[in-house]
């Protein structure tokens, strides 16, 4: 099989490429993620989502080089991303439980660590491409065009992704406001 792109084949050939390549290349892919990242669920939900966005986009997608370094770029960056994201997280829970712990008024650690389940899965109940918005604007702190750029979809999309995860997060979360709001409350005047 050739390694290039097959934009020459029909649709019902196209499926059988695919096929193929997910075959031949699913196994090396994951275990060169699980490499990466260390964690195998992780791992797999990573190369899948590649081999998805490449179904979903196979029309738009331009392959210069060959599939397979297509893939092992598009899972590194996915997996480059996935650490970026729990390092921005673990932070985030270091300087909460950290600032808390210097100034004495401890709280917690299980409160937060119930608090953060919750976002997550919040988070986790999200349309994939919603998340993914959602997660590289507020948690990777990138601006709409970047987003755009980098998933190949307009500036508005991006906007209108991000509006309705704070929507939907907003309905998911809604017990949890006041207890957020507490804590930054409490966090501010900390740092003040």
């Amino acid at each position: 099989m050739d390694n290039n792109t097959a934009s020459a084949f029909g649709p019902a050939d196209s499926a059988v490429l695919f096929e193929e390549i997910f075959r031949i290349h699913f196994t090396s892919l994951h275990a060169y993620a699980a490499g990466i990242i260390k964690e195998q669920a992780a791992a797999e939900e990573i190369v899948q989502n590649v081999f998805f966005k490449l179904w979903e986009q196979s029309e738009k997608i331009q392959i210069n080089a060959s599939v397979s370094a297509y893939l092992y770029k598009a899972v590194h960056n996915d997996c480059l991303n996935y650490l970026r994201h729990n390092k921005v997280k673990a932070g985030h829970y270091a300087h909460v439980t950290g600032t808390h712990l210097e100034h004495g008024d401890v709280i917690d650690p299980a409160v937060l660590k119930e608090l953060q389940q919750k976002i997550d899965a919040a988070l986790n109940e999200l349309p994939e491409q919603c998340r993914t918005i959602f997660q590289l604007s507020r948690l990777d702190d990138l601006r709409y065009r970047a987003i755009a750029d980098q998933l190949g979809i307009s500036v508005k999309t991006v906007e209108n992704q991000v509006a309705k995860a704070v929507r939907l997060l907003r309905t998911k979360l809604r017990e949890l406001i006041p207890v957020l709001v507490l804590l930054f409350i409490n966090l501010n005047n900390l740092m003040s």
